[in-house]
Order: C-alpha cells, then structure tokens, then sequence
C-alpha cells in the first residue's frame, strides 16, 4: 500500500484547469481522470495525504488502478509525482497547467517558418505518423528543437515515430523523450538508431520479466521498472536467474511483490551467485534439521580447539544411570 503526501492549500471547492479539460481529459482513460480529480480534490482541501486503498476505495477502482493514474499523470507533466522512501509513497505536487509557454517557443515566427519547405513537409509528416493535425505550440516545439537541441527534420521524425510505435503520441511524452535523446547527445539519425536498439534491448527483457510475472508492461510503474533494471544491469543477472527468483517467490508467497524479488536477488548478488548452477550448489548445502532447513555453508567444519581437539571416551550410559540413581549400591 502506497500513501500519497499533497503539496497543498485549504479551500472549499475544486478548480480544474480548462487546459486540462481541452487538452489531457479527452486522451485520458476515465479511472485515470477519477484518480486525477480525488486527489486534486485532496489536495485543495486540506487534506495532507491518503493512501491508495483508500483511494481505491473511493473511487471502486483497484490499487494497481491508482498507481498507473499517478504513473500516467506524471509521464504526461500534469503532476509531479516524487518517492519520498523505498516504502511507495510519493509527493504529488500539481503543476499549474494555465502557465504560459516556453519563450523560445513564443519567440517563433510560425508563418514565416512554414515557408520554408523542410520545415513545412516535416510537420505534415508528424501529423500522418500522429494521424491528428498539430496544434500551434505543437509546431512551435518541434520547430524549437532544429535550434535548441540541433536537432535535422530527419531525427526528429524518427523521433516521432519511435514513440508512435510505443503508442505514446501526446505531446509531453513526446517532449519528455526529446530531452532524453538530447542528454543522450544524438546528433545523428545513425546514433538515434544505435539508442533505440540499446533502448529496445533493454525493454525487451523487461517485457519478457513482466510476461512472467503475468503483468503487461503497461501497468508497470518507474519504481518497479528501476527494480528491473536493477537486476539487469546492476546486478547483472541473466533472465534465467530472475525468473528462478520470480519462481521462489511464487513459493513462498503465492503472488509477484517486487521487493521480495528484490531482496532475493540482493541476497544472491551479496552471496556472489552468477548462474542456476551457483544457485544449485547453495541449495545442496541446505541440511535438515529440526523444525526445517537451515543454511550451512558446504566445507563447514569444527574448528580445532582445546574442546574438541581431544581423544572422545567411551561410556556404559546404562552403568552412569544406575550410579546417578543410587541403585549400584547393595542393600
């Protein structure tokens, strides 16, 4: 269970921006809107924070719902969604949709750059691979990125390809991705092309992890993904040895929890285990005592001290008991 924490102001009504009305509500799932609305509900009231059971609760939707409302909410820059602990809970501060936009944007001539004929045939082509036609700040973003970012018509329709493949094509993603390519200094489309495969690699084993833990990759959140890639990177592991770990888990606990996961794989990366066979080895260690099993390592062995470094005697246990009892002696 998650609680989130609410940058907030007391007031006894609820003002929703027309902007997100317009332009995020329409593109939005209706349990995502729900969640949207609660919490900026809580947050305008008062209220410090609440939890995402009772969120659910509220609103007759699943945690997971909540969780993926608040995932998608941050993704599209309509909140900002912060982790406060490794426990799940999170700050959710609004961002103020009615602020203007970005002054290079603004600074941009929009006719005079639909003249130019790269320019114009560039944003026709966004539109078919978007299958919508673009709004003004829209064409001014991407407009803006030839300057600001360096980036030719070329990369920047691969761009918007890219994401229109993942099924992403609102315009903060979009954007959101753009900095990413930005900071990852793609100056060409061979290195865009080279980043995606990276990108794609990485997200193929990630599907492959969710597929069996029975989750589609839509509804995983950023911190279970960073888990992931934890495991993956981090930690190195193969698919097999989180699987096996997927696997014990199940075991034991009859569901997918991610931080049991994740202690068993820290466990076995702190144990320096590599491959199934590692994992085999410590589990032929395992020896059964009473009440279960127990970890001994494999060349255990006493150590030789003045206890044990000793010739053992031999004893008549039948004689020491008679002694003990006083029945040796004769009457």
């Amino acid at each position: 269970m998650s609680t989130f924490v609410f940058k907030n102001r007391n007031s006894m009504f609820t003002p929703v921006s027309n902007v997100f009305i317009e332009n995020y509500m329409p593109k939005a799932r209706g349990e995502f809107v729900k969640v949207y609305l609660l919490g900026l509900k809580y947050c305008v009231s008062g209220e410090p924070g609440v939890a995402s059971q009772i969120m659910a609760s509220s609103l007759h939707l699943l945690e997971t719902d909540v969780l993926n409302a608040w995932t998608y909410w941050s993704d599209a820059g309509v909140i900002k969604m912060i982790p406060m602990d490794n426990m799940g809970n999170f700050s959710i501060q609004f961002v103020d949709l009615d602020e203007p936009g970005d002054a290079k944007q603004q600074d941009i001539n929009l006719l005079e750059e639909l003249n130019n004929s790269s320019t114009k045939d560039m944003l026709q082509d966004i539109e078919k691979l978007l299958f919508r036609p673009l709004s003004s700040s829209e064409m001014q973003m991407y407009i803006s990125w030839q300057k600001e970012y360096s980036f030719s018509p070329e990369i920047i329709l691969l761009l918007i390809q890219y994401c229109s493949s993942k099924g992403k094509t609102d315009s903060r993603y979009i954007e959101k991705t753009a900095l990413t390519w930005f900071d990852a200094k793609i100056k060409s489309v061979d290195d865009a092309q080279t980043f995606i495969k990276k990108h794609e690699d990485k997200w193929i084993k990630i599907r492959k992890i969710l597929k069996y833990l029975g989750i589609r990759d839509g509804e995983v959140m950023k911190p279970q993904e960073d888990l992931i890639v934890k495991w993956l990177y981090t930690y190195n592991f193969s698919l097999d040895i989180i699987y096996k770990a997927s696997s014990v888990c199940f075991e034991r606990i009859n569901k997918a929890d991610f931080k049991y996961i994740d202690g068993i794989l820290t466990s076995w990366f702190k144990e320096g285990i590599k491959t199934l066979e590692d994992i085999d080895k410590k589990d032929t260690r395992k020896v059964q005592g009473k009440g279960g099993y127990k970890n001994v390592p494999a060349a255990q062995k006493q150590p030789e001290g003045k206890f044990n470094n000793f010739e053992h005697r031999e004893y008549d246990y039948d004689d020491l008991e008679k002694k003990l009892l006083g029945w040796d002696t004769d009457d």
